[in-house]
Parts: C-alpha cells; structure tokens; sequence
C-alpha cells in the first residue's frame, strides 16, 4: 500500500510544479544556448529532480552533447528513459536515435522503431521523417516504399523538409507510389519553398521534362499545398 501512495504524491508535486516550471525550463534553455552550461545544469537538475520531462530531455542532452559534464550516452540514455515514461514525445524520438546508433545502449534497429513509432503517433514530425528513412530502407524493417511514403506524407505535412524533398524523389523514381513527374516539381518546390538545395536542383531537373503550362499549374498546386502547410490546415489524402 505504500508505494500507490508514493506515486499519487509525485504525481501531484509534478502537477503543483508544472505551471511554474516553464519559465525556469526557458531560463535555464537560454543559459545551455548561451553557453552558461553550469547554470543551465543546476536547473536542469532541480526540475528534473522534481520529475519534470521537459527538464529530463534537456539534461539528457546535456549529457549527450558534452555540454557541460562529461559526455555520456548511457546517462542521457537513462535520463530519455524516465521522460519516455512520462509520454514525452521528444525523448521517445531522442531515445530512438540512440537505439538505432547504438550509443549508450545496445544497437537496436527494432527499438528504435517502436520509439519512432510512439513518438510519430504524437506528431512528432522527426520521428515521422525516420521512420519513412527506414521503411524505404528496411532499416529494422522489411523494406515497404508504400508504408515510407505514408510517414513522409505525414512529416511533409508538418512542414519538415527532408520528408517534402524524399517525397518528391519517391514520385519521380515511382517508389511506393506511380511514377509521377507533376507531383515531383509540386514537393521539391515546396521543399524549395523552405530553403531545400537539393530540392532546388531537383525541381529544375523537373521542369526540363515538362510543359510551360504543366510547370505553371503545378507551380499553383504547390503555392496552394504549401500555404494550406503554413496555416496547418494541410492533411496528406493520398492524392498529392
């Protein structure tokens, strides 16, 4: 009986601490960012130790970084660990990357994928793109073209470049999805749109296969997609 009462107290000393916790959390983001790495850890310690995920992230990559302590991956493996436990998107994400590096933890390509996984169900548009890396692969999974595109579609969605640019490789090589030279300009161009090189190069290898009045009304599509990305309003719907 003792240990529900125990959880039941943290649980709500986390809650009491929550409200105040985000201006220390950006206080102490803004000392790591500008190099006071020991301030930054002294808070980082005091919120984390409260059970604080946001603050367990950012310790966790102190330690992975180096920034002001030793690098240690095990450390930052075991700290993403705790704040997984909580549901903290960005640690799942965090943690999966080490899983599929294997650094701090056995290398692991199908932990790796669970974590992405969790962490992709809560939008989480990195976790997104890595699992559409994997899929198109068969990294830690068979390789599925198909099931790579639905997860970029989703990063693309949330505007993560990488994701625009794959996506627009896949349909110009026709991979997972009928080869498709239209929709190829439309997500290089949108990747174009957030400063993509690569995407740049590729979309002017595409308009050299196409029609000026096919690079005009693809050019609309992609200005209308990406504008409807800006405003979050877009959703993948299988058809671009």
């Amino acid at each position: 009986m003792i240990k529900p009462n125990l959880k039941s107290l943290l649980l709500s000393s986390v809650l009491l601490l929550s409200p105040f916790a985000n201006a220390s959390l950006e206080d102490a983001q803004l000392a790591a960012n500008e190099g006071r790495f020991e301030e930054a850890l002294q808070e980082f310690n005091y919120l984390a130790d409260r059970g604080y995920a946001p603050a367990i992230y950012e310790l966790a990559k102190m330690y992975e970084g180096g920034f002001g302590v030793q690098r240690d991956y095990r450390k930052a493996a075991e700290l993403y660990q705790k704040a997984v436990k909580q549901v903290h998107a960005d640690s799942m994400f965090a943690l999966g990357v080490l899983y599929q590096e294997g650094k701090g933890v056995k290398l692991d390509k199908e932990k790796a994928i669970s974590l992405y996984e969790m962490a992709a169900q809560k939008n989480h548009p990195a976790a997104q793109y890595n699992l559409g890396v994997m899929y198109a692969n068969g990294e830690g999974v068979l390789q599925d073209y198909r099931t790579a595109m639905s997860w970029y579609q989703k990063a693309a969605a949330n505007n993560f470049t990488l994701a625009q640019y794959n996506m627009a490789l896949m349909y110009y090589d026709g991979l997972g999805v009928p080869k498709n030279l239209e929709k190829s300009y439309i997500w290089n161009t949108i990747a174009e749109y957030n400063g993509n090189m690569d995407a740049s190069h590729s979309r002017k290898l595409d308009e050299r296969n196409m029609m000026p009045a096919e690079v005009e009304a693809a050019k609309e599509k992609a200005d209308a997609i990406y504008a409807k990305i800006q405003a979050g309003l877009y959703a993948p719907d299988g058809r671009l």
